[in-house]
């Protein structure tokens, strides 16, 4: 936990004096220590009252709902680091009752990826030494969104966590501290058949589901069967064993069909088909099968309820819920995952397994967090850019006035204005304007007064202006502008800033990420040469994008450099944009397209009518582009 300030602690002071209540910010802030009577101990372990209190939460910016959606519930699908996600959900009502403190989300499935790709070198003792504080960080990753997903959890709920062989021994013991080992129901075994080598041990081939109720007993549970053989006796009826008065057994015929044997915790569930109906919609890595999650989802959940995905992947939850009836809402931090989520949303069949008719999903909207669109900020109504803004950088939303100037908020103890840029267009906020406000304020505020404002609006370099106080005894106040769009200030929230990452090859894909703030969307650079040759060794000419320059520009106090084509990503294609939904259908990363010279290739007779190219940017970014044949030159390659 942060050392708390000398003004925070006169504020407790001051409430618990006046019997007044802390504000939420300050929920988890008073540092009481409880005993537990075993946990999981390692470096960098924080108190769940300091992960609750500290983390920051990023406001849901809409980017474009699919489908009629109205003004009640939509489903949601948001890019963003889930641990800001979840701290945001809470100010959902849908997903969490602040009056009463209770979460609302009947279900959660999550498959973390595990942090195991080394680059360390060095003596074998070293590398021991480095794996534990790899598999430390990661335990602490995990544990900060699960403490976040007990509060969201119903109190009917259940969380299932999907793991393999390397972490879940750790991850078991983490889930007995933070849910309680009486909540434990189950150790579901799923086990795959697949093609195995010999090696020196048995062959690894199941996963492991951790299933915990929040409060045993009350969760909502359907029991599943396994239908009995038609080759059994009776051809699936129910038989009972009675007793005769001389003790003899009898089987005697039911007249109720039976619903088949209970499923039990192991269960055998195929991988999927490499060249099946699931595979080729999707094809994302470590997809997981719609059987699994048909079969936790129909099990843990009812109709209508919220299904949770917090690291979605290729969307597998999604797709299920949406089959099944339930709401959902998926997170993930990866622009392909993305991407992938909504073309399969958009091409959804109404059997699990990718299979029968068609589907049209429910209303669904994608939402960004943490990288957001200054240009749709600025277009927002007076009320929702207010609202939007005061979250952003996490103040509390309480208009009050002070010598007659209205204001608009806290963060902490201290007061925000949220300037109307809008209303006030002569108006900027330079030094003079500063000098007014403190004539007014000046006694009647504390240490800190924030302005939040669009950075075109400031007319100062520095992050505040230091006035003197105006009578003896009182403090001198620093006035805060919190420029937008602006990455994050460090003194006012005591963490540096940390991009959201997309990987540059596909074996990073599920990399662990532990983003802080906010930033805004900045289009990179971008200029190519668009080719169609047929080379000596291929059958069919060949599409080819060379990629001369690609540069991204970071906002921040302290500019970043890059060199040309150091922050691309990947490059998304779709053949055949329609003009309107980007439909996803090929990705090429950074590092294969550096070891072709910049270059990439594709059959040249994918390209429909138009095609659109988005170039992604490790910071998340996007440039797109919208071609068609009449844009690639004809061009033959040196014998």
């Amino acid at each position: 936990m942060s050392k708390l300030s000398k003004e925070e602690i006169e504020f407790i002071t001051k409430c618990l004096k006046e019997s007044k209540p802390l504000p939420d910010n300050y929920r988890y802030i008073i540092p009481f220590e409880t005993k537990k009577e075993y946990e999981l101990t390692y470096e960098g372990k924080e108190r769940e009252e300091d992960i609750l209190a500290d983390t920051m939460a990023v406001p849901l910016q809409p980017v474009k709902t699919f489908g009629n959606g109205n003004d009640g519930w939509t489903n949601k699908l948001i890019f963003g680091d889930n641990l800001q996600v979840l701290k945001a959900l809470m100010d959902v009502t849908e997903v969490y009752d602040k009056n009463t403190g209770r979460g609302k989300v009947r279900l959660i499935y999550i498959d973390p990826p595990f942090a195991t790709r080394q680059e360390f070198r060095g003596s074998q003792d070293q590398k021991a030494y480095q794996d534990k504080i790899i598999g430390a960080q990661f335990l602490e990753f995990l544990r900060k969104r699960l403490v976040f997903l007990r509060e969201i959890l119903a109190d009917d709920g259940s969380i299932y966590v999907h793991l393999d062989w390397k972490k879940g021994h750790y991850v078991k013991t983490l889930m007995d501290e933070i849910f309680g080992e009486h909540n434990f129901l189950n150790e579901v075994i799923w086990y795959y058949r697949r093609w195995n080598i010999a090696t020196n041990l048995f062959a690894r081939n199941h996963d492991t589901l951790f299933f915990y109720a929040k409060y045993a007993g009350k969760q909502v549970f359907n029991n599943l069967y396994i239908p009995k053989s038609e080759k059994s006796s009776g051809q699936g009826k129910t038989w009972k064993s009675v007793f005769d008065e001389n003790g003899r057994r009898h089987s005697v015929l039911l007249e109720e069909e039976s619903k088949g044997v209970p499923m039990p915790d192991t269960w055998e569930i195929s991988m999927i088909n490499p060249v099946g109906l699931e595979r080729k919609l999707v094809g994302f890595p470590t997809q997981k099968p719609e059987g699994l999650l048909g079969r936790i989802i129909n099990a843990s959940s009812k109709p209508g309820d919220i299904v949770l995905d917090a690291f979605a992947g290729s969307g597998t939850t999604g797709a299920v819920a949406e089959k099944l009836g339930r709401r959902w809402i998926m997170v993930d931090c990866g622009k392909l995952a993305i991407y992938t989520m909504q073309k399969r949303l958009l091409n959804l069949k109404e059997k699990i397994g990718n299979k029968g008719k068609p589907l049209k999903p429910k209303p669904f909207t994608l939402y960004n967090a943490g990288l957001y669109d200054y240009k749709m900020v600025k277009e927002l109504p007076w009320d929702k850019y207010r609202e939007f803004v005061l979250k952003l950088f996490q103040c509390r939303d309480e208009k009050h006035r002070i010598a007659g100037v209205e204001l608009d908020g806290y963060l902490g103890e201290d007061n925000v204005m949220v300037f109307n840029y809008q209303k006030y267009k002569d108006v900027i906020l330079d030094r003079g304007f500063i000098d007014d406000l403190h004539k007014i304020l000046g006694d009647k505020i504390g240490y800190k007064f924030f302005i939040i404002a669009p950075a075109a609006s400031v007319m100062f370099f520095e992050d505040y202006i230091e006035k003197p106080a105006r009578r003896a005894g009182k403090v001198q106040t620093k006035y805060f502008a919190l420029r937008i769009p602006y990455s994050i200030i460090d003194e006012l929230h005591r963490k540096g800033f940390t991009h959201i990452t997309q990987p540059i090859r596909e074996a990073d894909v599920n990399a662990t990420i532990d983003a802080v703030g906010f930033d805004f969307i900045r289009t990179p650079e971008v200029e190519c040469e668009y080719f169609i040759s047929k080379p000596k060794e291929e059958l069919f000419e060949k599409a080819i994008i060379k990629i001369n320059k690609f540069t991204s520009t970071i906002l921040s106090k302290k500019p970043l450099k890059f060199e040309n084509r150091e922050t691309l990503s990947m490059i998304m294609v779709d053949y055949n944009y329609d003009g309107k939904v980007f439909d996803f259908d090929n990705v090429f990363y950074a590092d294969d397209i550096k070891k072709h010279n910049w270059e990439f290739r594709f059959d040249v007779n994918k390209i429909g009518t138009q095609i659109m190219i988005i170039y992604i940017d490790i910071f998340g970014n996007e440039k797109r582009e919208v071609k068609s044949m009449k844009d690639f030159k004809l061009f033959k390659l040196k014998e």
